[in-house]
């Protein structure tokens, strides 16, 4: 399983804010860059989540992350 704080520090390399919440709760959502923010998300492992960026490179930003959490086993 990939750690949060991977997840945590590729968004904080990126140039556009990123948002992370649960797929079940999507109005809860909180800065991906934040481990305090993701941790109080509570995501299990295997439970989907809604990413969320704006701004221009927003799209490879996404996909970046995407792929890092399909990495997870």
């Amino acid at each position: 399983m990939i750690e949060r704080t991977a997840v945590i520090a590729a968004a904080a390399e990126q140039q556009v804010p990123v948002e992370i919440a649960k797929l079940s709760a999507p109005e809860l959502s909180v800065q991906a860059d934040s481990l305090l923010g993701v941790m109080s998300l509570d995501v299990a492992h295997g439970e989907r989540v809604l990413l969320r960026a704006r701004g221009e490179g927003a799209e490879q930003v996404l996909e970046t992350l995407v792929q890092l959490l399909e990495e997870s086993p």
